[in-house]
């Protein structure tokens, strides 16, 4: 007899759990249309049951003990909303061994559990689903794994933290400085008051790592994504970037070349007239380049209430539909590959450079030399400002590997000529 209720278990009631609840109240009937079965939140995994909430739920529904989700009987679907590794990983691979589907939205835990959760999940033929661990509400799991299935992803690069997002937007429209816009970001609740996973790129890290992971059919953890910040970037760096046709965003990319897959999270100068660069204040966009489908973009909002609960309703719906035709477990893990990480040194790119040097005769010509003596060729060098007997100096190189880069700046490092280095920023694309 087929079940006409599925039962979910939510572990976490934040501001993500919330949106949750929301959607089901709201269009309940709607959902059970589509699914064939109620979805009805049986317990709720909270850390204080006395707390005001923003939505109501029955009397009795409210726990603050896992076990009477994971251990419940009548629990089909867990619902794993209250990130960090621990105690959500141990929690989610005990659902999963008592027979439960789990749909989460932990980046942290796909990132660097995820090869133990799918070979769980495997083991006990249950659904592992993650939708809304990348992109917030943008639908970019379900396509790279099943709608661009056949093809062989050759790149994906994106926008995948809108907070860096917004703040380098403010800093490119008004000027504004790195504190200015930062605080102005955590006053709108873009910002955490500790920012450093937004700023400092792991945020998008461990993002980037589930969609290389998915996209190149190989296990990629956060600890292999290559991570650079934005805490660097000044109103120097993005009025330059105007001036080379270019906007300044916090990219992930992910590529593979020849079976090896580089992966990395920097500031990035983007072409004006790339599609990336018109993406704006908290939006996030991926974009997905394919052998048979070309270039495709996904855009929208990447975090909130309801945009991320959006995703996590789809995931149960997927679930309970799977639980109804005892059919679980057939979207598995798609890692069946063992390629090879490149290292940082053989990764191409053109770079920004931004130097402090002495302001006298033979200075520029001893800086190419120097780039030039790693085989790095130089495509301009501006001197840009005097500031007394100093000189600020822009350097834009031709296409080369990271490591010639690395050389010819610990050259750059011993002369007594060059101050200071004062930002080193990557360059997608030609810009001008």
């Amino acid at each position: 007899m087929q079940k006409s209720v599925i039962k979910l278990g939510l572990m976490g009631l934040g501001t993500v759990g919330t949106g949750v609840v929301k959607i089901i109240q709201n269009n309940g009937d709607q959902l059970e249309r589509k699914v064939g079965a109620k979805l009805e939140i049986a317990k709720v995994l909270v850390r204080d049951i006395n707390k005001p909430r923003d939505v109501e739920l029955p009397h009795g529904v409210l726990t603050a003990n896992p076990r009477d989700i994971i251990d419940n009987p009548d629990i089909d679907i867990v619902v794993e909303l209250m990130g960090g590794l621990s105690p959500a990983g141990e929690l989610v691979l005990e659902a999963m061994q008592n027979g439960k589907s789990v749909v989460t939205a932990n980046k942290d835990l796909v990132a660097q559990a995820g090869k133990e959760l799918f070979e769980r999940a495997e083991a006990v033929n249950c659904d592992l689903l993650f939708e809304a661990s990348v992109g917030g509400g943008i639908p970019i799991i379900r396509p790279l794994k099943q709608c661009l299935a056949a093809n062989r992803i050759q790149k994906v690069m994106g926008i995948i933290n809108g907070t860096t997002n917004y703040m380098l937007t403010k800093m490119t429209q008004e000027g504004s400085d790195f504190s200015e816009v930062l605080a102005e970001a955590q006053a709108k609740g873009y910002a955490e008051a500790d920012p450093t996973a937004d700023v400092e790129g792991y945020d998008a890290a461990r993002k980037l790592a589930i969609l290389a992971s998915i996209a190149f059919n190989t296990r990629v953890t956060f600890s292999d994504v290559h991570v650079e910040g934005i805490t660097k970037i000044t109103a120097h760096d993005i009025q330059y970037a105007k001036e080379l046709g270019c906007i300044i965003k916090l990219l992930g990319i992910a590529k593979e070349d020849n079976d090896k897959v580089e992966v990395r999270v920097h500031p990035t100068f983007v072409p004006k007239d790339h599609p990336i660069a018109s993406v704006n204040d908290v939006f996030n966009a991926i974009f997905v380049t394919g052998d048979a489908v070309g270039d495709t973009m996904f855009f929208g909002r990447g975090a909130g209430e309801l945009p991320t609960a959006s995703a996590v309703a789809a995931d149960i719906m997927d679930a309970a539909l799977n639980i109804l035709k005892d059919d679980r477990g057939r979207i598995a893990c798609t890692c069946f590959e063992h390629k090879e990480l490149k290292p940082m040194d053989e990764v191409e790119s053109k770079f920004y450079i931004r130097l402090l040097v002495a302001d006298r005769p033979g200075v520029l010509a001893a800086i190419a030399s120097a780039f030039g003596d790693q085989q790095v060729s130089l495509q301009s060098v501006i001197q840009k400002e005097n500031l007394g007997d100093k000189a600020e100096v822009v350097l834009v190189t031709h296409r080369t590997k990271e490591g010639y880069i690395r050389k010819a700046l610990k050259t750059l490092e011993a002369m007594e000529a060059v101050e200071e280095i004062s930002n080193v920023i990557r360059v997608e694309g030609n810009g001008k």
